[in-house]
């Protein structure tokens, strides 16, 4: 049995890596979202609340994990973003391994990881695509967000790989600075193409 063809997806902040994951999805492609699952993980109710109050006390509440003060409390602090990451990691590993099990059956699957390269995470896919779109519309959609000033952007985008690079090292790279339809386009050719690529 042919195992699916894992497709790391990835692209910097703003490039609107969510939108063409939502495009992957919606043509039957499944995606991982380890963000997402993260959040799961530390929302109300979450299964990693009561590891993380016990390891950080004081930085969960009622509505799940108290970003700012656990931020607070690991910000800077080599050791104590170990222990987190100890708590969050292999429960993202065993969720991913469930979501791979669950989907062994179809022929792509998306990983959709942020700090692809910055991580190494691009070693354990079999194809790259990063989203990617100019520096301009990059800039006008983060400065957009809520609570997004120019120093945190810029911050940002110094903890990641450089748009260029990330271009260099993909094995596919998706347009978004163009329209929705053509974005879409895009996607839809890259899937059949993926999906034919062994025959």
């Amino acid at each position: 049995m042919t195992r699916p063809t894992i497709i790391g997806l990835t692209g910097s902040i703003g490039m609107g890596k969510s939108t063409v994951a939502t495009m992957f999805e919606s043509n039957g492609v499944p995606v991982f979202d380890a963000d997402a699952e993260v959040r799961a993980m530390q929302g109300p109710d979450g299964e990693l609340l009561q590891a993380i109050e016990d390891a950080f006390p004081g930085s969960t509440g009622p509505h799940g994990v108290d970003r700012d003060s656990l931020g607070k409390l690991v910000f800077g602090d080599k050791t104590a973003l170990a222990r987190l990451e100890a708590i969050v990691h292999p429960a993202v590993a065993q969720k991913r391994a469930k979501f791979l099990s669950d989907n062994a059956d179809k022929p792509l699957l998306v990983f959709d990881i942020p700090l692809l390269f910055e991580r190494g995470g691009h070693e354990a896919v079999d194809v790259v695509v990063v989203v990617s779109a100019p520096a301009e519309a990059q800039r006008e959609r983060v400065l957009a967000r809520p609570g997004m000033t120019e120093e945190k952007f810029e911050h940002i985008l110094s903890l990641q790989v450089p748009d260029a690079e990330k271009r260099e090292r993909a094995d596919h790279v998706i347009d978004t600075g163009t329209t929705l339809e053509e974005t879409r386009s895009q996607v839809d050719a890259l899937i059949a193409k993926l999906i034919h690529r062994d025959e």
